[in-house]
């Protein structure tokens, strides 16, 4: 901790050694009197100060000619200041720049909830991972191959999210405090690639063959290319809304990139490795990823209010059509969550089999098409892991390695003893 009062006294000392004797400080002065008197610029000093005043003169110049309404788009100098009323989820024409007054709460709460749930990836202990991974009994072949395929999913899904976030639906959602907690979620992104690193490097894996998962693994690769072609508009520079087409367009991505990348992909990876750190394995890999659950339901849920907001702005663009079209990527991509389990659990591990996560994954798809307001697909389903709810609480949180409910604690907090 600083002390200001040494910081004085250092100072002090310091000026007192510092300080040159009375004879040494004369010579000095009588020196520099000299120098006032017998120096004069040179030439190319004098071109330098004439370059630098005509330079200055030219920049007021161009200053009092400035027009003070180029570069802000669509605005008015003395324009009336905005409104709520103004504001839109989409094709938005009031100024952008100005944050408040809020239009929808929701999303300014969601990136304060956001803030406070910071955590980066080196405050987790991988110590006891390092040791299970590198011991021969520490995992069955089955666990290895759910550690494997987990990190090699996540660490290029999260990058394909933050272009998506960065490249697209940051200019096309047209709204200060979505805005902002886009930024947010932007910067989660980055720290959840950062811990899929950090477990990768930490467990000494094969960096290349992880990372290149996503190209090799066929379970893994369908996933990815469904991600890609379902949200290739939210990275298209040239693309732009202000048409029922090209806002269903937008629609249709928001709802491929939220709801079934990140609201149904996610699932099936998530909830093995948690299991795992339920049974006191890999439990450094198993705390991020409940960090990164965490925020990434929060995520979910802030896609699923801006996609519902837009439809309630723009009713038109939800027509009988596009309900079943979306009914239809719901489906499609629980099939290929499904068509991951199998891959990932050819046998029962963990507590759980494959049958177990179908049902599971229904019932993750019944709630997407719930949010959505459509119609259930899978009537009847139960939630074969309760648990997973408790870990997805973003204000308390019930630490699955015990029983007692605790206040969420920033960064690695958590007691896995």
């Amino acid at each position: 901790m600083l002390n200001w009062d040494d910081y004085n006294q250092d100072d002090s000392h310091n000026l007192a050694a510092q300080t040159p004797a009375p004879a040494v400080v004369a010579a000095a002065v009588a020196t520099e009197q000299v120098t006032e008197v017998t120096e004069e610029p040179t030439p190319a000093e004098s071109t330098t100060s004439e370059v630098s005043v005509a330079a200055m003169k030219a920049a007021e110049a161009a200053i009092a000619n400035m027009d003070a309404s180029a570069g802000i788009e669509e605005l008015e100098i003395g324009a009336a200041r905005v409104s709520v009323d103004e504001k839109a989820m989409i094709n938005c024409r009031a100024d952008l720049n100005q944050l408040v007054p809020f239009k929808y709460d929701w999303a300014w709460q969601k990136y304060i909830d956001g803030c406070a749930n910071h955590w980066m990836p080196q405050e987790v202990n991988m110590t006891a991972d390092v040791a299970t991974w590198k011991s021969k009994e520490g995992l069955t072949a089955d666990e290895r191959r759910i550690v494997e395929r987990s990190l090699g999913y996540f660490s290029t899904a999260d990058s394909l999210v933050a272009n998506n976030l960065v490249l697209g639906i940051y200019r096309l959602v047209t709204n200060p405090e979505c805005r902002q907690y886009l930024l947010r979620q932007a910067f989660e992104e980055a720290i959840h690639t950062h811990a899929y690193q950090y477990c990768i490097e930490s467990l000494g894996m094969d960096e290349g063959a992880v990372f290149n998962m996503y190209r090799e693994v066929p379970s893994v690769a369908k996933k990815a290319a469904w991600s890609i072609s379902h949200t290739h508009i939210l990275s298209d520079p040239t693309f732009a809304t202000g048409t029922p087409e090209t806002d269903q367009q937008l629609l249709r991505n928001l709802i491929g990139f939220y709801a079934v990348t990140e609201g149904i992909f996610f699932y099936c990876g998530f909830t093995q490795i948690l299991s795992m750190g339920r049974r006191n394995k890999m439990t450094g890999v198993a705390e991020q990823f409940q960090y990164i659950l965490r925020d990434e339901s929060m995520h979910l849920n802030f896609g699923i209010d801006v996609i519902n907001q837009i439809k309630l702005e723009n009713p038109h663009l939800w027509t009988p059509e596009f309900k079943e079209e979306v009914t239809q990527m719901i489906l499609e991509g629980t099939a290929l969550e499904i068509e991951y389990a199998r891959d990932t659990m050819p046998r029962g591990v963990l507590g759980m089999n494959a049958a177990m996560m179908e049902e599971y994954l229904h019932f993750i798809a019944n709630r997407r098409l719930t949010q959505l307001g459509l119609v259930e697909q899978f009537p009847g389903v139960q939630n074969p892991f309760p648990w997973m709810s408790e870990i997805m609480d973003l204000r308390k949180e019930k630490n699955f390695f015990e029983t007692r409910v605790i206040e969420y604690q920033t960064g690695g907090a958590l007691n896995w003893d």
